[in-house]
């Protein structure tokens, strides 16, 4: 799309398989128009001022701008831009399947037949918990907390609770869904928490030793939102201590690094940030990232610009 406009795209090759060094950021801004970034990208002020006068855009390719200094692109009238809406299903889909699959013992199940342990069928073996009837607890009830509690409710008859900054009547009637103002007082009820809260100041760490021991000790934790919402090293003591039966991750604190004591665990299942992965999902955020860049430097507004 940008090169049938005309524009020259400069593709950083070398950090296909890694995140980017700043060095190499500072070196392809320079002199650009817009930068298309991912979100282990940290665009910092100093890279901005490395692109200007002649950056306009930044565009994220993700939903999240967590990696952007946002004010400071504000400051220096920088526009900046995400991709939210294209990944809403696709998103939803991995986090309930996250949710059956560590329900179900299915990775656990998978390793052990892989290592010649399965000798004979048992009424015990691996035995996991239903998710039809249970309680889930929805902690943000944005686009993709509302997809997920619609797949709960509608394919599996589960009791939805919710904490959002304020309540959303309409959600309420069509789903039975019940809000509950207080993270505090949701956790004790539910069987299956799922995390759907951007990263703030606010939210940094809101899962931490105090809060999973508001959990049942039967109860999982879902989380495909951002890593650092979660205190891995708390998380990890919970898990090997039975304070919570078992997790399931799609985000990381310390991304791509993960906690050693997260991997040394059978009851969390972790997978790589690829909630959103499937093709068609990441060339719909592809040529959104590409659209806002072109209404940039045409000089009309783009259609996902952040405020």
């Amino acid at each position: 799309m940008l090169r049938n406009k005309g524009y020259e795209v400069v593709i950083n090759e070398a950090a296909s398989d890694r995140p980017a060094a700043n060095e190499e950021i500072l070196g392809g801004v320079s002199g650009a128009d817009a930068l298309l970034s991912t979100l282990t990208d940290k665009i910092s002020p100093e890279i901005m001022d490395t692109g200007l006068p002649s950056l306009k855009i930044i565009a994220n390719f993700a939903v999240g701008f967590d990696n952007i200094d946002a004010e400071a692109a504000k400051q220096k009238n920088i526009l900046v831009s995400n991709t939210p809406g294209v990944l809403t299903n696709t998103v939803a889909e991995h986090t309930f399947a996250l949710m059956l699959a560590i329900a179900h013992r299915i990775s656990e199940g998978d390793r052990f037949s892989r290592a010649g342990l399965y000798k004979a069928w048992g009424p015990q073996l691996l035995l996991g918990t239903d998710v039809s009837g249970k309680t889930l607890g929805i902690v943000g009830l944005g686009r993709i907390g509302s997809r997920v509690a619609e797949h709960a409710v509608r394919g599996f008859g589960m009791k939805v609770l919710y904490t959002d900054v304020k309540p959303t009547p309409e959600f309420e009637k069509e789903f039975g869904a019940v809000f509950v103002e207080k993270l505090e007082d949701l956790l004790p009820q539910c069987d299956f928490v799922s995390l759907h809260v951007p990263l703030l100041d606010s939210t940094h760490h809101l899962m931490n030793e105090t809060t999973l021991k508001l959990m049942k000790p039967t109860a999982y934790l879902i989380n495909t939102s951002r890593g650092p919402i979660v205190d891995e090293k708390a998380l990890a003591v919970a898990l090997a201590g039975g304070v919570i039966r078992g997790a399931a991750i799609d985000v990381f604190e310390f991304e791509p690094v993960i906690t050693p004591e997260l991997k040394q665990l059978e009851n969390i299942i972790l997978t790589p940030h690829i909630a959103s992965a499937t093709e068609e999902t990441r060339n719909k955020m592809a040529e959104l990232a590409a659209l806002n860049i072109i209404e940039a430097l045409e000089g009309r507004i783009p259609p996902n610009l952040i405020k």
